[in-house]
């Protein structure tokens, strides 16, 4: 094998690579051009104006320290300076530009840079900036270093008008615009909302933006205005927002308005467009906006105008003006303010009968009111003209619109009486109405006719009489009094006395002989003529016999008589009727009864005995006194017996020839009421009630069987079925129970409503109508006792205070005043005072017939029949009146007085 391969060492490896290393230096160093280079290192730089550049120039030398001069040089040649020292920055540290202070930084200027070189700074390119640029500089004093750079410019692409938002008007042509500034020029094309625009019917674009035709709000959209330049290869897009805008259209505004006067007002104008149009009011009259004055207030976006209260001066034309960003438009209307009316004139007439009479009212307000009247107290106005329903009342009217007033006469032709009275005057316009009341008074001669009819005046035993005049006439009459021809006032007879001379007038007669029973005559006198009335004075009477009385039902304790009684004067009634009976046994008619009846009350006689003849005498009292007595005759009564059949108290309802019925209010209940009938001498002890359900089966009625109910009452004269079925016909049958036995039946047909039909209300228990009367009658007579306790007591005078002077008169007085009969006792409620108290019980009156009680009292005995029923007996007292206020039937004692007497 041959010898290993000998390494060098490794210091002799890098003293041999550094050696190498210099050499190469060295020779690198011989081959060095010095030369200037500048950065960037195109030979043409193309920049847009308006950009800033920086420039720089770098000397590429084998010792920079031999570097000389180093400088640039402008497109004219001119040596560029360095920034001055007390340069001002045109920005400041947050990028807003500084206000100049001229102490601005040059266009352009050199600045040195770390490693030797040369910075050329422009902060702002311009055209005239284009053109060749020199660096230069000296090496080693010995030779002149140079090189150049080309600066082009052109103009970036800039939007000059293409706002971002823009806005055609509906129908309109428009143009988008778009203009823009570039050179080289832009090619200019156009999106909407992504599509490209071609051009044609609708689009045209043109250099400085794009025209639509006819705009229409489908046109809205979002539209590019794109701009390239090819030279440069600059592409730029404009996004614009197109909103079509509608011009304001007034939809809503009457040519005329009407206002009340006084009154608020408001009134609309009414538009459209887009965006929302901003309405105004203009008054013509003085070109103001209506917003700014006083009362006024206008509502821009509705349009509402509103006059808190208006004036007349109101009056005019006002312009609705309606203004949006599309354009302005107006319009016209006439506001016309209505005057209230207000009648001025209307003054109360008078006229005489058979004559014409006109009443003329006028007023005042715009437009002019028409005027019409009408009576007082009635809703129907007169027309005008001719009235269809009375030919003699015509209405004028009369209209001035200029000066707005108007006139309204009313005339009536051969006035009447009954044309008198109060007329109201309208006056009526759009505003409103005015009314006024006047008279018309219709003057006439003296009339007596209300007088016609009236009866005789009477008196009787020298009492005086007063005959009075009323004469009715416009101006009111004078009345003279004339008696057999002669002026009564020239007679100077004491016993003839005048009060008063119209338009009433009193005659007093006293007519103490019989020659003042006679005619006298009223004369009442006016301007329009006389008129006369007689009067007569007549003496009266007391009445005539009876005519007759027979009797129409006996029971055994009572008769009831039809009364006729005698011929009577007019204005001399007969005031009751009154009869005297006693057993016909006894001849004494000084111990008879006495009882009276006011005419229209019926006439019974109740609390006789069963089986017995009486003897009766009638006679009838007028203000005079009582008649004498006549009709006499006997008359028996019947044996004891049942009851006389009860009378429901119900209206039974008929239809057509069925039975009556009675109808029920409810469908389950059914209250059943009746009178107390007569009880023939036996008290009643009870009533039997029994009801059945049924029907009419050809014409038939038929009860179901089975379905009676019988029920027994006592003490009470009503009675509640219950549990009855709805829709039902039931048949009730009432009779009454004496010792003696039962009375004939009472029959009613009653029929239940529907149950659905009605509406149940719950019970409750409430005071009858009796029970309310008893307890207010009751509270009055306490009342009166104690009023008359207390007159006793203090004034020593009262009723009680005259029972007690009673007590202590004779005998005789007191039989006669019981004869006679109490003339105030049943008249006047309240007591008239007088006398002492007494401590003596007053005598006892007497009491009415005891009452009948059913089922509480132990019944009589058949054989007691002939025992005669207790009644109180002494003097005149069991004397007593009937008396009939067609509801009730009142028994007082003592006998009756006229109650129309002459005093």
């Amino acid at each position: 094998m041959g010898e290993p391969l000998r390494t060098p060492s490794l210091p002799l490896v890098w003293a041999t690579l550094l050696l190498c290393s210099c050499s190469l230096i060295e020779l690198s160093h011989a081959d060095l051009v010095p030369s200037l280079e500048i950065l960037p290192m195109q030979e043409v730089q193309r920049k847009p104006v308006g950009k800033s550049l920086i420039l720089t120039c770098r000397p590429t030398v084998p010792e920079p320290a031999l570097v000389a001069d180093l400088q640039w040089k402008d497109n004219m040649n001119n040596t560029i300076l360095p920034k001055p020292p007390n340069y001002d920055p045109l920005y400041d540290s947050k990028g807003n530009r500084r206000k100049a202070t001229g102490r601005n930084q040059p266009p352009m200027y050199t600045e040195t840079l770390p490693g030797e070189s040369l910075a050329l700074m422009i902060s702002s390119l311009t055209v005239e900036m284009g053109g060749k640029y020199y660096c230069t500089a000296s090496y080693a004093n010995t030779e002149i270093l140079e090189t150049s750079v080309t600066i082009t410019t052109y103009v970036a692409i800039t939007w000059t008008n293409a706002p971002e938002n823009q806005y055609p008007t509906l129908g309109q042509d428009y143009v988008v615009m778009c203009e823009v500034k570039a050179d080289p020029n832009p090619t200019i094309d156009w999106l909407r909302n992504g599509d490209p625009i071609r051009t044609g019917d609708k689009y045209v674009v043109q250099t400085h933006g794009l025209l639509i035709h006819d705009v229409q709000e489908t046109d809205e959209g979002i539209y590019t205005c794109r701009a390239a330049v090819i030279d440069t290869g600059e592409l730029l897009e404009r996004t614009i927002r197109v909103e079509v805008f509608i011009q304001p259209v007034i939809v809503h505004l009457p040519p005329t308005l009407e206002a009340i006067e006084g009154k608020p007002f408001a009134a609309n104008c009414t538009a459209t467009g887009k965006p929302v149009p901003e309405i105004s009011w203009i008054r013509d009259a003085t070109q103001l906006n209506v917003a700014t004055a006083d009362r006024f207030q206008v509502n821009p976006q509705t349009g509402l105008v509103t006059i808190n209260s208006v004036r007349e001066d109101d009056y005019g034309t006002y312009t609705c003006l309606a203004k949006n960003k599309a354009g302005v438009v107006d319009q016209k209307t006439k506001l016309n303010v209505l005057v209230r009316p207000a009648i001025y004139e209307l003054y109360n007439v008078t006229g005489g009968r058979t004559k014409e009479i006109a009443i003329t009212c006028r007023a005042k307000g715009r437009p002019a009111p028409a005027i019409t009247f009408r009576r007082w107290g009635t809703q129907e106005e007169y027309s005008p003209g001719v009235q269809v329903d009375d030919e003699r009342i015509v209405l004028e009217r009369y209209f001035d619109e200029d000066r707005g007033e108007s006139s309204g006469t009313l005339r009536i032709a051969n006035a009447e009486r009954t044309d008198d009275g109060l007329y109201q005057c309208i006056a009526r316009n759009k505003g409103a109405d005015a009314y006024k009341t006047g008279h018309i008074t219709v003057e006439f001669g003296p009339d007596f006719s209300q007088m016609k009819d009236l009866p005789p005046v009477f008196t009787w035993d020298q009492r005086k009489a007063n005959l009075s005049c009323l004469a009715m006439g416009i101006p009111n009459a004078t009345i003279e009094w004339h008696w057999n021809g002669r002026k009564i006032k020239e007679l100077y007879d004491t016993n003839l006395k005048i009060v008063g001379t119209g338009p009433r007038s009193d005659l007093i007669v006293h007519p103490v002989t019989r020659q003042y029973y006679s005619a006298y005559k009223c004369i009442a006198t006016n301007i329009h003529g006389t008129a006369e009335h007689d009067m007569q004075l007549k003496e009266a009477r007391v009445p005539e016999f009876v005519s007759a009385a027979v009797p129409r039902q006996l029971t055994a304790t009572t008769i009831t008589f039809d009364i006729r009684g005698p011929p009577t004067e007019l204005g001399l009634p007969i005031l009751a009727f009154s009869v005297q009976y006693k057993e016909a046994l006894n001849p004494d008619w000084s111990t008879a009864y006495n009882r009276s009846w006011s005419p229209d009350s019926p006439y019974i006689v109740e609390g006789l005995r069963p089986q017995t003849e009486y003897s009766f005498r009638f006679a009838a009292r007028n203000q005079v006194g009582l008649g004498n007595w006549g009709v006499n005759q006997k008359q028996s009564t019947p044996r004891r017996s049942a009851p006389e059949e009860p009378k429901p108290l119900h209206n039974p309802v008929q239809h057509d020839k069925e039975e009556p019925v009675v109808v029920s209010p409810y469908s389950d209940h059914f209250e059943l009421r009746w009178g107390v009938p007569a009880d023939n001498g036996e008290p009643i002890d009870r009533y039997q009630i029994k009801y059945c359900p049924g029907m009419k089966i050809s014409g038939a009625w038929t009860e179901l069987e089975n379905s009676c109910n019988t029920v027994n009452v006592v003490e009470t004269t009503s009675y509640e079925m219950t549990d009855l079925n709805g829709n039902t016909y039931y048949r009730i049958e009432l009779k009454a129970h004496n010792a003696i036995g039962y009375s004939s039946p009472a029959s009613i047909i009653m029929k239940t409503t529907r149950g659905i039909d009605v509406i149940q209300v719950a019970e409750r228990q409430v005071l009858s109508s009796a029970a309310i009367v008893g307890i207010a009658v009751g509270g009055v007579l306490l009342l009166l006792l104690i009023v008359d306790l207390l007159c006793c007591i203090t004034v020593h005078m009262g009723v009680m205070a005259a029972m007690c002077r009673k007590a202590k008169r004779s005998p005789s007085e007191i039989d006669d005043e019981a004869k006679l009969g109490s003339l105030y006792g049943w008249r006047f409620p309240l007591p008239y005072c007088s006398g002492q108290l007494v401590k003596e019980p007053p005598p006892s009156p007497l009491p009415l017939p005891p009452p009948v009680k059913l089922g509480g009292s132990p019944m009589t005995s058949p054989l007691d029949e002939k025992e005669p029923l207790r009644t109180p007996t002494g003097s005149i007292k069991q004397n007593s009146t009937i008396e009939f206020d067609g509801r009730f039937v009142h028994s007082r004692s003592g006998e009756i007085i006229g109650k129309n007497s002459a005093v």
